[in-house]
């Protein structure tokens, strides 16, 4: 009986056995760091002889709404090289979030329970697809709408001459607002799934919820209705998403509640 306490102790003021688990996941945790970033790095150094081209097809949805003949201005020197290779650069840590998230979940998934990990890979393949739809929802449905909102109301006598740094910071802006906006339903399932909150009371938060999509919007999107609410509409929809989705989950677990009385 009194060896037990001494072992433990022993185990317990050893610091090499108590310093070698972190030692290990550290190590492991660099490795998927590098992994990481040598992968943003290798798909940036593909595309950087396409910078410019990206460049265009980025500024096209303005382009494509200004007068004939007019174009975009660079007002710093180094703009016409900077602006390309920063949105290269976003580029290339765009298309390598699927591996990015790959290798966060071959550091996360050992600690992990086996029903966790069944609903953590379909959770993560989501948002990202998600996110990359925010992303394009705003290229494709936005961009246009509020470009050609910003083209058409100025002064007709006023030429619009866009400086490509601060265009490329105002769309990078409204792709980050988009993409994150667009991952409510992940957030909304998650708090229904740890139960930290319930579908009747989200949706008793519905008013308070719209409301703050506005605020939201107001806060992340150009001082402008138009944008505002273009990202606070969409918000509010994908709520209304993650309380369907959670409503599945709390029948599912109703369902499998009742299954062992059924059996008795």
């Amino acid at each position: 009986m009194s060896d037990s306490p001494h072992s433990s102790d022993d185990q317990g003021s050893d610091p090499s056995q108590a310093q070698a688990p972190l030692i290990e996941h550290l190590i492991e945790l660099r490795s998927r760091l590098m992994r990481a970033v040598i992968a943003i790095l290798v798909i940036f150094a593909a595309l950087y002889a396409f910078s410019n081209d990206i460049y265009t097809f980025v500024a096209d949805p303005l382009m494509a709404l200004l007068p004939e003949g007019s174009q975009m201005i660079a007002t710093e020197v180094a703009s016409p090289f900077l602006a390309p290779f920063k949105l290269t650069l976003v580029v290339a840590v765009f298309i390598a979030v699927p591996f990015v998230l790959h290798q966060a979940w071959a550091f996360i998934a050992p600690g992990l329970y086996a029903h966790e990990k069944h609903l953590a890979v379909p959770l993560i393949a989501s948002s990202v697809l998600l996110f990359y739809g925010g992303a394009a929802f705003a290229y494709y449905v936005v961009f246009p709408l509020l470009f050609n909102f910003f083209v058409h109301t100025g002064p007709q006598d006023v030429a619009v001459m866009t400086d490509i740094n601060q265009y490329l910071n105002f769309v990078l802006k409204l792709f980050f607002a988009f993409g994150v906006a667009f991952e409510i339903p992940i957030a909304t399932f998650l708090l229904i799934w740890t139960g930290a909150t319930s579908v009747g009371s989200l949706v008793r938060k519905r008013p308070y919820v719209i409301l703050g999509c506005f605020v939201v919007g107001m806060l992340m999107t150009p001082p402008d209705v138009v944008s505002q609410t273009l990202l606070a509409v969409p918000m509010w929809l994908l709520y209304e998403v993650g309380i369907v989705a959670g409503s599945l989950l709390q029948r599912r677990r109703g369902a499998d509640a009742e299954e062992p009385d059924g059996a008795d």
